[in-house]
């Protein structure tokens, strides 16, 4: 049954021509048929081919040309009032083709002045042949049937029109869907790609802090070598811990990326916050970099964002006066607890960043670092201020909010 309903779906034009050949042969035989009456004439019989033809052509054809068939049919209708040849069976193919342009995809006005004309057909025709119901007909009867003729009519427009508005009422449905399957496309993608922003914000974070910190240890470790072993040692020492903090650190972050929940076994680091500021600059300050660390207002618990964002500005900052500052550089870093949000100070006296680092990202890719602190900062609604001091070398000022913006 379901294969047949396709085919039917596909061939619409075959479907109709079927229905327009059946009609076609039940509307011959009673035009033949009235060969047999009195008052049938050959002249009548003819006149109701032509009549025949465009009818069962306009059935046939009916949804491949709907608006040059409906017209077709209006000609066979005026050939009918003026030639007179009766009204039959082939008749029935009017409210056909009205139902079909009420429910066509065609212009509105051509719907209604298919309705206008159905309307009409009745009284036109009655008016042209006279209602024969008997001797006994009064006029009012007459009226009546006139005017019950019409519902047909009426019946068959109404019927096609509720079908398109079902059918515009689905089309919308599916438009809606469809809209709403892009949207969520679109929104995915968009998830897809603030999720690899912060994967490699994260990446970049622990892999750049704590991979100098093992390089200057390194290069200090290879230059004492000979002349201070102790020294060399305790450098070894520092490379080994920073490497299984930054390991932890990875654990933590691919465990994150894996099962999108924290990690609470010991193998993994927690989220790095405020109260470990102190423990990385401690870190820093073994590495060599001497640095400056105060804290001012009264220190509570913040968002856990906010604890995280603040920890990576400070950590790329120090990272970056390492990198750029030059080997007598000083930092110092200062955090400031007001009561809507939570401010950061660091700022060094190196040589500070090539201008194209801090104002574009640097065209070989360079920047990534504050890059980072300002998609960081405009996820949690601060602002972030970076760029060389008047006196010589580094600032980064920031203000994190305890509420998005």
């Amino acid at each position: 049954m379901q294969r047949l309903y396709d085919f039917i779906r596909r061939h619409p034009t075959g479907v109709d021509s079927f229905w327009a050949v059946l009609l076609f042969g039940l509307s011959m035989l009673i035009v033949a048929s009235d060969a047999g009456e009195a008052d049938a004439g050959t002249l009548d019989r003819l006149l109701a081919v032509p009549c025949v033809v465009a009818l069962c052509t306009a059935v046939a054809l009916r949804r491949k040309w709907t608006v040059p068939m409906f017209w077709l049919t209006v000609g066979a209708g005026v050939y009918q009032l003026v030639l007179g040849p009766p009204a039959n069976l082939y008749d029935f193919a009017m409210l056909v083709i009205l139902f079909t342009v009420a429910a066509g995809d065609v212009p509105r006005w051509v719907s209604r002045t298919a309705l206008g004309i159905g309307l009409l057909a009745s009284p036109l025709y009655f008016a042209r042949f006279g209602v024969d119901k008997g001797p006994g007909t009064s006029s009012v009867e007459a009226v009546l049937f006139t005017l019950f003729v019409m519902v047909p009519f009426a019946l068959a427009w109404v019927m096609g029109d509720s079908l398109r508005t079902r059918r515009a009422y689905y089309a919308q449905l599916v438009e809606r869907n469809q809209r709403l399957e892009k949207e969520r496309e679109a929104q995915a993608k968009v998830a897809v790609a603030a999720e690899r922003a912060r994967i490699a914000r994260e990446l970049h974070d622990v892999v750049a802090h704590n991979v100098s910190v093992m390089v200057v240890q390194a290069d200090g470790a290879a230059y004492v070598m000979d002349v201070a072993p102790e020294q060399a040692k305790e450098a070894l020492q520092t490379i080994s811990g920073t490497g299984r903090q930054a390991l932890a650190e990875m654990r933590r972050l691919l465990g994150v990326l894996r099962t999108g929940e924290p990690q609470e076994s010991e193998d993994y680091v927690p989220q790095p916050d405020v109260e470990q500021i102190e423990v990385l600059v401690e870190q820093v300050r073994a590495a060599g970099l001497t640095v400056d660390f105060e804290v001012e207002g009264a220190p509570r618990k913040l968002p856990s964002g906010v604890e995280l964002t603040a920890y990576r500005i400070v950590q790329e900052a120090l990272t970056n006066t390492r990198k750029h500052g030059g080997p007598e550089a000083t930092a110092s870093v200062r955090l400031v607890y007001f009561d809507d949000g939570l401010g950061l100070l660091i700022e060094d006296d190196g040589r500070g960043a090539a201008h194209e680092l801090y104002e574009d990202g640097g065209a070989d890719g360079a920047g990534h670092g504050l890059i980072g602190m300002r998609e960081r900062i405009g996820m949690v609604g601060g602002t972030l201020d970076a760029g060389p001091r008047p006196g010589g070398g580094f600032r980064i000022s920031a203000l994190l909010p305890l509420k998005k913006r």
